[in-house]
């Protein structure tokens, strides 16, 4: 019997629904992750490098095929370097957005006003800023930390300091932002357990052109060596071509940005760059023979093939920026996509093998990196985004 009509129409309509599958499609929906870096701004000197990091890995696991299909839409609100835009970038994100989780900030400074409002919203949090206090598994349960913290830092910069370089007179200085008061608060009392004498405190604008009153107070002291606490690159330039305009020969040990390109490019005389010791990690810095780990290496090369420049920044920062979007992709492909399944999986993350290092979190312990990872480095030593060893140096 022919079919009428209506008949062939419904018909029509019954064979187009059937072959839209409705929960195949929403398989299919994008992962939305926010990532809240500083691209601009004083301190973007951090942010700049770990984005090209963050790029590549979102970029590679796309191409892949996402997760399980799904691709990830990295919904990106740039800080700009301040506390203010960050948090109006996390309420953005989590709430008009609903992203799956956040990512960053990268500065501590703007992480100290995000932390608790993604608390608040109940989303998981991945960030690598150093400050203490921003992670705590009883007040944010969501938030992880996937780099090292103040402690780590400042032990390893005093240790170096005191037990090798063997200098007991210290002048600390620092910019205004919350990373930099937060850091002297938590080295200061350090560095007198200790037993160094502290002859020169203080926290400086980091917009201050001359900083030659400040250097000249810490040589009048009598200071030994001088530890800065900035991501900013000008900042630390200056006090660096201070010390050399002054021909102060005190060695200067703190912030890993007194090793970046940027505040390289920023020297008066590349030999101002002689003895600088700033912060790294073990797992991107070369070894006595010159060379990098396997992994390291193999990270470098792929760098270089997809033309992303090391020269203008740090290695660690970029590995950084690359293990975090691969880190929660593994999550969410393993566990799910809910915020209790992602923090699930990070509270039994053990060994987690990244380029910046191996990180494992627990229910009770969110900061992830080993504290053998922590090292220090010669800045003149500066190649491909690593360096070697500080003289001296053991680990």
């Amino acid at each position: 019997m022919p079919l009428t009509r209506r008949q062939a129409l419904a018909t029509a309509g019954a064979a187009l629904a059937s072959t839209l599958a409705k929960p195949a499609m929403a398989a299919k929906e994008p992962i939305s992750i926010g990532y809240l870096p500083a691209l601009t701004g004083p301190s973007s000197s951090t942010g700049i490098g770990i984005n090209r990091g963050v790029e590549l890995a979102v970029k590679e696991i796309n191409a892949a095929g996402g997760i399980d299909g799904r691709q990830i839409e990295l919904i990106v609100r740039d800080t700009q370097s301040e506390p203010t835009k960050a948090v109006n970038g996390a309420a953005e994100l989590t709430h008009a957005h609903k992203v799956s989780v956040v990512l960053g900030p990268v500065n501590s400074g703007e992480s100290l006003a995000v932390v608790p409002l993604l608390a608040r919203a109940n989303t998981p949090q991945i960030h690598p800023c150093w400050v203490d206090s921003l992670t705590d598994p009883k007040k944010y349960p969501m938030c992880f930390r996937n780099a090292s913290t103040n402690q780590q830092i400042g032990g390893a910069a005093n240790r170096y300091v005191l037990d090798v370089l063997k200098c007991k007179k210290v002048a600390v200085i620092s910019d205004t932002t919350g990373y930099g008061t937060a850091s002297v608060n938590a080295y200061v009392p350090m560095l007198k357990a200790k037993g160094a004498e502290i002859v020169y405190q203080g926290n400086v604008d980091a917009a201050n052109p001359d900083l030659t009153p400040e250097i000249l107070r810490m040589r009048n002291a009598g200071a030994e060596v001088i530890m800065p606490w900035s991501v900013n690159p000008g900042f630390l330039s200056r006090i660096i071509n201070t010390r050399g305009q002054m021909a102060w020969d005190v060695p200067i040990v703190g912030q890993t940005t007194l090793g970046s390109g940027q505040t390289s490019a920023l020297l008066e005389k590349p030999e101002y760059w002689a003895k600088v010791y700033p912060n790294n990690f073990k797992p991107v810095c070369y070894s006595a023979e010159g060379t990098l780990n396997d992994r390291a290496a193999a990270f470098v090369d792929k760098l270089k093939s997809n033309k992303i420049e090391l020269g203008d920044t740090l290695l660690w920062w970029v590995a950084v920026g690359y293990d975090s979007p691969k880190m929660i992709a593994e999550a969410i492909k393993s566990s799910g996509a809910e915020p209790e399944q992602i923090v699930s999986w990070l509270n039994d993350l053990k060994g987690y093998p990244g380029v910046f290092g191996d990180i494992s979190f627990t229910p009770d312990r969110h900061d992830g990196y080993p504290d053998d990872g922590i090292v220090m480095v010669a800045a003149n030593s500066f190649k491909n985004g690593a360096f070697k060893l500080a003289p001296g140096y053991g680990v």
